[in-house]
């Protein structure tokens, strides 16, 4: 039965990405955006068979380590490479569902129930809205999640050695998958599960069983960290240097953290009323570009104003029709309403610890998804609750409460038709959830007024005046049109479980009903937003950036590095990376000095091409004076991606003398002189690495050069002659964390100037000069993974085999009796 189970589990997965069976793709924006900025990485390995771990591509040269890299030692690496090979994309929604499938399992709950509890939770909207998106890794991440807590259950439920096993190949596979931020809530999860636990052990007096199951899962945290010890110390040694990791600017104290900045972390906070999206999808809107109906309002304004709506175009048609606090959304965190009303049933039946433990886990996550909107809390966790502050969009955390809500809901329907709940207590609870979810529903359906105006914070900055009102009805009409389909899946639950209470049906057909109707429900609000229109065809995807006369103009360039620009928004996409060096790019981890080279100095020199660019006339002096630009060896503007690109002349190229210095006492200096002087022939160095430089002066002659001969993304050779020694800066990206210097063979030191750049002091002479990307913690990393994944693969075949040898006595020994 549970092969059926699990066919069925795949059969119905598969029909939902359909498309993908008629030989389309899935289109996602991140993956999109993933292929440009990894290209030059997958080209390399490719070519050379080797990891390059470092790109150009991007934000003028960046460790490869968060976008495209190989751990060959991780166990876990090869068993996702397996999985995906056979099942991606639709293994993702299939990974949803039997992990959560096998989590109500190990709950006790019966197959047929806990089926019916998978697919509420594998079909959640938000869960579906992200594979839309190509949050891959967030995905995986997630599905990952029930595995590891059923893992735990098992272990604190007696079965240690399978349990734990469980636990640990799940959390190394999370740890693989990448995405920190979904591990951090499962430990906020399992840390709140502790806390419950130690509560009843201390009171039932079994503090020494629960210390003895603590005790072996660390054992499986220390496995699953030593598999993945390769990606998690390169990370981890990256990310002090990155947006997450602590500024040294002294001039953004009020808004900085020990990680990211505040109001970049709160930006994607979830609104207080906005959490009445767990009960009706479109209480805030649904999504920001949503293409109307043709019989809605809106479409109507549109027909009556056709010359002005062919000026109003947004994404293909679509109009700004969320109003929630958010900038912009892919869609609400709908768990359905069916499934929030079961959660509430659970409320008034269930009082056993593990209800406590999910009721808190749920509050906990709702109200810090709050983010902005209780920011005397958020502060406090920001400052004292660590690694908070290394991770943005507090909406994200109510993964937990998309987790944690169906159990309270099945876990509370199963004690009720497995009869521990008396019958007066399944009456009231009836009666109160279905006031409670339905009576809200019916509520805002025959008064959607109440919900507020309907206006959204960036209404009036991008809605005309002509489609305002239409836009406002338009929200108004979704807003009651799903309030009232809630109210109706919520009257239809109720009238079937009251119908089993009256022994009318039997249990399988009210799981059967019920299975049907959550189905229902979510699959029509998740193709609103992860639907066709997602896939294209396979000859699309495989081109996802044709060539346009910008790049072609570029591309025969011969000279062997540049750098280009796109001028409009080149810091929230990854497309030039594609076929250049990019000054720009697409990422969450970027250099945390290279992002302040652009809030301080690149933005502002945009601003001047850009207004140059508007009156018509982009002059030498606009061009000259983009010195921070220039030093980055900026060849290429690009406007228009139809037309040729802005050649910058001024470019100075891969690498060059200078023979004045600044030492400047501290970073906020060093910006603030990179500003004001020419890094042609001035170079910023903070007092950290004076002694390299002081008391040495510096001149050079036209006849000294230094040229850049060959250039791999993990690898520089240039040719150096020079009268006397020099203090040359090089156009690149310092980072001392892996990169080397050597002088004819010979490790040499080398040192930050001008804020992000290399610059070393060559003495005089001929000479070569090379450098080599070569990171410790990658070889290192991988040394131990080797070792970690051996013991693991050795634990598992022991267990394996002591489980048939015990299998064998039983079999034998009925056989004998």
């Amino acid at each position: 039965m549970q092969i059926f189970i699990l066919l069925f589990i795949i059969v119905l997965s598969a029909i939902y990405f359909s498309p993908i069976f008629q030989g389309k793709k899935i289109q996602q924006d991140d993956i999109t955006q993933w292929r440009a900025m990894s290209k030059e990485i997958a080209d390399f390995r490719a070519e050379t068979g080797e990891e390059a771990l470092w790109t150009n591509s991007m934000f003028g040269g960046m460790p490869a380590y968060l976008i495209s890299a190989i751990y060959p030692g991780n166990l876990s690496a090869q068993i996702d490479r397996m999985y995906h090979r056979v099942f991606h994309p639709v293994g993702i929604l299939i990974l949803y569902i039997i992990g959560y499938y096998l989590l109500l399992l190990t709950l006790g709950i019966n197959k047929w129930q806990s089926l019916a509890g998978a697919i509420a939770y594998g079909f959640s909207t938000y869960l579906l809205i992200i594979i839309g998106a190509g949050h891959n890794t967030k995905a995986y991440a997630i599905g990952y999640m029930a595995p590891v807590i059923a893992g735990i259950i098992m272990t604190f439920k007696g079965r240690k050695i399978s349990g734990s096993l469980l636990f640990t190949l799940a959390l190394s596979l999370q740890l693989y998958s990448n995405h920190y931020q979904i591990t951090y809530y499962t430990l906020i999860l399992v840390l709140l599960f502790g806390l419950v636990e130690i509560i009843y052990s201390i009171k039932n007096k079994r503090i020494l069983n629960f210390a003895a199951n603590v005790a072996i899962l660390l054992l499986g945290v220390v496995l699953a960290i030593g598999m993945n010890f390769s990606i998690l110390y390169t990370t981890w040694e990256y990310s002090k240097q990155t947006i997450r990791g602590k500024s040294d600017l002294t001039s953004k104290d009020e808004n900085k953290t020990s990680g990211l900045d505040r109001d970049y972390i709160v930006q994607y906070s979830q609104g207080i009323d906005e959490t009445l999206t767990l009960l009706i999808p479109n209480f805030k809107g649904g999504s920001s570009t949503i293409k109307p109906d043709l019989n809605s309002e809106v479409a109507k304004a549109v027909r009556q104003n056709i010359e002005k709506a062919s000026q109003f175009q947004v994404n293909g048609g679509s109009v700004p029709l969320y109003f929630g606090d958010k900038p912009s959304t892919s869609g609400p965190v709908y768990v359905g309403a069916i499934v929030l009303y079961l959660f509430v049933l659970g409320l008034f039946v269930l009082r056993e610890r593990f209800f406590w433990w999910l009721l808190l886990a749920t509050v906990v996550s709702i109200v810090l998804s709050w983010g902005k909107n209780v920011m005397g809390l958020t502060n406090l966790l920001l400052d004292y609750l660590p690694l908070y502050s290394k991770f943005r969009a507090p909406e994200m955390i109510l993964v937990i409460a998309g987790f944690t809500i169906p159990l309270i809901g099945f876990i509370g329907l199963n004690r009720i038709l497995t009869g521990q709940v008396d019958k007066k207590n399944i009456y009231e609870g009836l009666i109160s959830s279905f006031i409670i979810t339905g009576g809200f529903s019916l509520l805002f359906a025959v008064f959607p007024s109440i919900a507020g105006n309907f206006t959204g914070i960036n209404d009036f900055a991008i809605i005309p005046d002509w489609l305002f009102d239409s836009i406002i009805i338009e929200r108004r009409n979704m807003l009651q049109a799903d309030a009232y389909r809630s109210f109706i899946l919520i009257a239809l639950s109720t009238g079937a479980i009251y119908l089993w209470y009256l022994k009318k049906i039997k249990v399988n057909i009210l799981i059967f009903l019920l299975g049907t109707l959550i189905l229902f429900d979510l699959w029509g609000v998740d193709k609103r937003y992860f639907n066709n229109d997602n896939f294209v065809s396979v000859s699309e995807s495989r081109k996802p950036f044709p060539l346009t006369i910008a790049d072609e103009v570029i591309l025969k360039d011969t000279d062997i590095s540049f750098r280009v620009i796109p001028i409009n928004n080149p810091f929230v996409d990854a497309r030039a990376s594609y076929y250049h060096q990019n000054v720009g790019g697409y990422h969450a981890a970027k250099l945390g000095r290279y992002q302040e080279l652009i809030d301080y100095c690149i933005n502002r020199e945009l601003m001047q091409i850009n207004n140059g660019l508007r009156i018509g006339y982009l002059s030498d002096s606009i061009l000259m004076k983009m010195s921070v630009l220039n030093m980055l060896n900026t060849r290429y503007l690009i406007n228009d991606l139809n037309i040729p690109p802005i050649k910058n002349k001024y470019a100075m190229g891969n690498a060059w003398f200078v023979n004045n210095y600044h030492i400047v006492n501290n970073p906020d200096e060093e910006l603030t002189s990179l500003r004001l002087v020419d890094p042609k022939t001035d170079a910023v160095v903070d007092k950290d690495f004076k002694d390299y430089i002081v008391d040495r002066s510096f001149s050079s002659e036209l006849k000294d050069r230094i040229e850049l001969v060959e250039n791999q993304p993990n690898f520089l050779k240039y040719s150096y002659n020079a009268s006397s020694e020099q203090f040359t800066v090089f156009s690149e990206i310092y980072y001392n964390k892996g990169w080397n210097a050597y002088i004819d063979g010979k490790k040499a030191e080398y040192f930050r100037a001008n804020y992000v750049l290399r610059a070393m002091v060559i003495p005089e002479g001929e000479h070569v000069v090379e450098f080599k990307f070569e990171p410790k913690s990658y070889t290192i990393g991988n040394k131990i993974s080797y070792v970690s994944s051996s013991l693991m693969i050795l634990i598992f075949l022991g267990y394996c085999y002591f489980e048939i040898k015990h299998w064998k006595q039983v079999k034998n020994k009925e056989e004998t009796s």
